[in-house]
């Protein structure tokens, strides 16, 4: 479908405000800074920063749809012979490879962590996001494989997988927070996530192999 104008200009309007409030909490911290000062800044009224963005934290976590539904695409995208687990750690080694700052692997990722951390509400927001990528995950597991409703192990499975994802993410925000080089923490990364496939269980690394026709 082609992008209409009146969709591109809400589109461009949003990141533009997105960006701003991002620089502006990065510079001078999230609960300091305020809406009215992001509307300013973006020269924008209060009433149109809030149109797009519900609550102070989505400005923050503006991409945090695509975050929660992430597994799920990898997933849903494994190839024949491959299983839902395996789709995931293949694809997180792609982006430790790669060095991708999609994952945190950029200079500056420590500044975004530190708002976070200095940020009650933000570490909340950040909770209340890794439950719905766990619940949001289940669903796509229990329809991949055929599960019904009573049936507990997309839930045990789905948490099996979410803290795979968490404790990378984890020890990439703590290391970019020390100040490490993000080629180095890479390289630790994957051994890490090598120490971490031996420790699942053939249960959980077979679970939603695709078939192979």
């Amino acid at each position: 479908m082609v992008e209409g104008l009146r969709e591109r200009k809400k589109r461009e309007t949003r990141q533009r405000i997105s960006d701003i409030a991002t620089g502006l909490f990065l510079e001078h911290g999230f609960v300091t800074v305020t809406i009215a000062e992001v509307a300013e800044a973006a020269d924008v009224s209060v009433n149109t920063v809030y149109n797009y963005f519900p609550a102070k934290e989505d400005l923050f976590f503006d991409r945090s749809a695509g975050v929660v539904e992430q597994l799920s695409r990898w997933v849903r995208g494994r190839a024949k012979g491959e299983s839902a687990a395996g789709a995931v750690l293949r694809e997180l080694r792609a982006d430790i490879e790669s060095v991708s700052p999609r994952i945190g692997l950029m200079e500056g990722y420590d500044r975004f962590m530190r708002c976070i951390q200095e940020a009650p509400p933000l570490r909340s927001r950040l909770w209340s996001m890794q439950q719905e990528i766990h619940d949001h995950l289940e669903s796509t597991l229990r329809e991949e494989a055929g599960a019904d409703a009573a049936d507990p192990l997309p839930g045990l499975i789905a948490g099996q997988i979410v803290w795979i994802h968490q404790t990378v993410f984890v020890h990439i925000g703590r290391e970019m927070v020390a100040g490490r080089n993000p080629g180095k923490v890479s390289r630790e990364v994957l051994v890490l996530l090598d120490d971490i496939e031996e420790l699942l269980s053939p249960g959980v690394l077979n679970y939603a192999v695709r078939g192979v026709e």
